[in-house]
């Protein structure tokens, strides 16, 4: 709630600020879609293939621990039945902790994935503020808000410049390499 009244007062005092200012400083507003920027530019969509390719190798090695979980309790559950006391409660400490053990890796693979993914798209929206930056100065706007924050409940699509980030973004780092 603190950050849709900030954003507000900012929006409100830009806005209001030009009656102040003379006549030929127009405040000029656009905004740009940062999430449609991180699916659409050539780089969002290396890193979503890169990021599909380890969950799936993190899932296969989830899928085998869990496998020999699986294993190891339907052979306890066997051998319950002539196991003595003793074995039967040492088997049992076994399996919990291998259960503790495949929980542990869940967590630190998750982990891991989130790390990933973080690094990659600040990356991509680091680059994308630069070519935002680059349109604004040129076209002369005073403030670029983010579509994807759902602060913006209504704004022409004239407003718009999605299209040309994504498209200014592609030229210059095509590859992944600054051009």
């Amino acid at each position: 709630m603190l950050k849709y009244l900030i954003s507000g007062g900012i929006v409100f005092i830009l806005v209001f600020s030009g009656v102040v200012f003379a006549d030929n400083n127009k405040i000029k507003i656009g905004y740009v879609d940062m999430q449609r920027v991180l699916n659409e530019v050539e780089d969002g969509a290396r890193a979503k293939e890169k990021l599909k390719k380890e969950f799936n190798e993190k899932q296969a090695q989830l899928d085998r621990k869990q496998e020999e979980l699986k294993k190891k309790k339907e052979d306890y559950d066997k051998q319950a039945a002539v196991l003595k006391e003793e074995a039967k409660r040492q088997k049992q400490q076994e399996l919990q902790q291998d259960f503790i053990e495949l929980q542990q890796l869940y967590a630190k693979l998750q982990k891991e994935l989130s790390e990933n993914e973080l690094g990659l798209t600040k990356e991509i929206f680091d680059k994308a503020q630069v070519v935002i930056a680059e349109i604004a100065q040129r076209d002369g706007f005073t403030l670029i808000l983010d579509k994807a924050e759902g602060r913006i409940l209504y704004a022409p699509p004239s407003m718009d410049i999605t299209n040309e980030v994504i498209r200014k973004y592609n030229e210059r780092y095509s590859g992944g390499k600054k051009k």
